[in-house]
């Protein structure tokens, strides 16, 4: 007998559909008026929105059916091509929000750095189980440190742009991953002190007006209503107004020029103000759904690489929405940090869905083992033998032998 083929997990599957569909929707809502006020039509980023949600969902598809373990093989190239990319932006890239993170093809723009968060997670997770099965693991020079040095040169990359928001998530997923391959805890401790000294010597060399405004916007915004609070207390605002069922989809006030970004880094302000608590709460449990279920998956499998890969999608996922809604409630300094699935973005959405249908690859490959496992375990407990077929063979022999008997006497 074969193990059963249902093995794929819905519970992973559908909460990123349902809120790809759902952020389409709030990004036409979001978008409706700035569009039609800029001469574009009103659904032009909804459509765009859409357009990229097809090239994701074919992605997740691909990445559903495509066996995890070929990327160990892989990890090579998709280092290379993602060291390229990095530096095809800072040569030829566009410049958008005050940072060089995008390269236009025609009239579609893909942001590169995106795809460093999938990839730095592969990388990570191959170099650290081989260096699981060779034993290195505890070595901090020869098994720990080599890898950081590819880390180190993307996220290097990445700062450069300058996009240092996206360079600390990288950091931090890079983290989640070395934390969870077995390195000892005070060479971890080294690590994030290093990564930390690095990325804020950076941040201090690259300071602008701007970027300073940031940070004492996120925890004095009334100091300065008018600049560097400005766009905190406009996502106070919609988040008071929506309350518990909010104002209605389509009826918010504060996309109304009122709150910048309001499709991308703010839409959660605007679905609180639309949906109110019950759009936020929707949200948030499915993200935590597919966060959970990750780490859930993560703990089944019991091939290494599988289970460094399926902890650091999840808390990739977790990450970037934190860092998100910390920003629109002033709890983090506004980066320009995307919520996942949900905001506008081609790049990120596309990013998102892959790496989630990688995801669930893992788990078809956990539920079959698991499925072959309980199929072996059930014929194990069955008897070798039918008592009761056995019990008429008993009867046919000796009814054979007596009609033999008889046949033998003179």
């Amino acid at each position: 007998m074969k193990p059963k083929r249902k093995t794929f997990d819905f519970i992973l599957m559908l909460p990123p559909l349902l809120l790809a569909g759902f952020g389409i929707v709030m990004v036409y809502s979001a978008s409706m008026v700035t569009s039609y006020l800029e001469g574009e039509p009103a659904y032009e980023l909804m459509l765009k929105q859409a357009m990229w949600f097809v090239i994701g969902l074919a992605g997740f598809l691909f990445a559903c059916f495509f066996n995890y373990k070929f990327y160990h093989k892989l990890t090579k190239w998709i280092v290379l091509l993602l060291i390229i990319s990095l530096f095809a932006v800072l040569l030829f890239g566009a410049t958008v929000n005050n940072a060089k993170s995008w390269i236009y093809i025609g009239s579609f723009s893909i942001q590169p750095s995106e795809f460093v968060k999938i990839g730095i997670i592969i990388y990570l997770a191959s170099v650290y189980t081989k260096k699981q099965e060779q034993e290195y693991i505890g070595d901090f020079f020869k098994g720990v440190l080599p890898p950081l040095i590819i880390t180190s040169l993307l996220v290097g990359l990445v700062v450069l742009q300058p996009d240092i928001g996206t360079g600390a998530i990288i950091f931090a997923i890079a983290c989640s991953v070395i934390f969870s391959s077995g390195i000892k805890f005070r060479h971890l401790f080294v690590l994030i002190s290093i990564g930390f000294a690095v990325l804020i010597a950076l941040g201090i060399h690259m300071l602008t007006d701007e970027k300073i405004s940031r940070f004492t916007g996120a925890y004095q915004p009334f100091a300065d209503p008018d600049h560097g609070g400005y766009q905190l207390i406009q996502s106070y605002i919609a988040i008071a107004t929506g309350g518990i069922s909010g104002s209605g989809i389509g009826q918010g006030i504060q996309k109304l020029g009122y709150l910048t970004q309001a499709e991308s880094d703010f839409i959660m302000a605007v679905i609180a103000e639309e949906l109110g608590l019950f759009g936020v709460l929707f949200v948030v449990v499915n993200i935590a759904i597919i966060v959970l279920r990750g780490l859930f998956i993560a703990k089944q499998c019991e091939n290494r690489f599988g289970a460094l890969i399926a902890i650091g999608i999840s808390s990739m996922f977790a990450i970037q929405s934190i860092i998100n809604l910390g920003a629109i409630s002033g709890l983090l300094p506004i980066t320009g940090v995307p919520l996942p699935f949900v905001s506008y973005g081609g790049t990120s959405l596309v990013v998102s869905l892959f790496s989630v249908g990688i995801l669930n690859n893992i788990a078809r490959h956990v539920n079959y083992n698991r499925n072959l496992k309980e199929l072996t375990t059930e014929e194990e407990k069955q008897p070798s033998a039918n008592p009761f077929k056995t019990k008429n063979k008993r009867k046919i022999a000796q009814s054979t032998r007596r009609i033999n008997t008889k046949k033998a006497r003179p």
